[in-house]
């Protein structure tokens, strides 16, 4: 029996699709490499908070009559699960680059300001209007698709919205100015969606590394005011 890898039209087609480009973006490796020691950071906190939850959870429901065992542990995992807070803040950055070319690097497909999310992307991939991060975890049995929809008004200044499957997960209004030799870049944002006291060390942890971020890609923070506030 002739082996079908042998076969001319195989042979052509594995020749096809070795020849075709990958999809995934090119993504700065100094940026990418701030990224990786924050989820080196972050994941070990987080998991340690879901493992606290699971230990309060496991004694109140052992230790306690069943009723309030019971009710003892649905009170924990609301109170840390629970959408309580949004983050919203301002930045004032400063680059050598030209105007132009800070408004194609904040109105592409790996904006600044997220390098926390497609610096440790699984996979990104540029669409006509922004772009779309894919992430996996569970080992790799589930995985969620951030997209990022970007708008340039005809002053030059951006905003891109970001969701989440499909969910609001936040807003980001990008105005560039030329002043002298640099070019000054005054970012506003906001969450779109509230999340709970689980997520808090994530934000602090990405905070922890913003300024180093932002220098790995040529921008240095002049002023930055970011706030975590419970939502009305």
């Amino acid at each position: 029996m002739t082996d079908w890898l042998s076969t001319p039209k195989a042979i052509a087609d594995v020749s096809a699709v070795c020849r075709m480009p990958s999809t995934d973006l090119h993504r700065p490796p100094e940026a990418v490499a701030v990224a990786d020691r924050y989820r080196r950071l972050e994941r070990p906190i987080s998991g340690a908070i879901a493992l606290l939850l699971g230990v309060a959870v496991a004694v109140a429901v052992l230790w306690l009559p069943l009723v309030p065992g019971l009710l003892v542990a649905a009170v924990l995992v609301v109170v840390v699960r629970a959408p309580l807070f949004i983050s919203q803040g301002t930045a004032r950055l400063v680059a050598d680059a030209t105007p132009e070319t800070v408004r194609d690097d904040f109105g592409g497909p790996t904006p600044p300001p997220l390098v926390f999310q497609w610096g440790v992307a699984d996979a990104v991939h540029a669409t006509g209007s922004g772009a779309t991060y894919r992430f996996s975890y569970l080992f790799g049995l589930r995985s969620t698709t951030m997209t990022v929809e970007t708008d340039r008004n005809a002053d030059g200044d951006v905003r891109f919205v970001v969701t989440a499957d499909g969910r609001p997960w936040a807003t980001y209004e990008v105005t560039v100015a030329s002043d002298g030799g640099d070019t000054v870049v005054d970012v506003t944002w906001s969450s779109d969606r509230r999340f709970g006291l689980n997520r808090v060390p994530q934000w602090l942890v990405a905070e922890r590394y913003r300024v180093d971020a932002l220098g790995t890609q040529g921008y240095t923070v002049v002023d930055r005011d970011a706030t975590l506030s419970l939502s009305d």
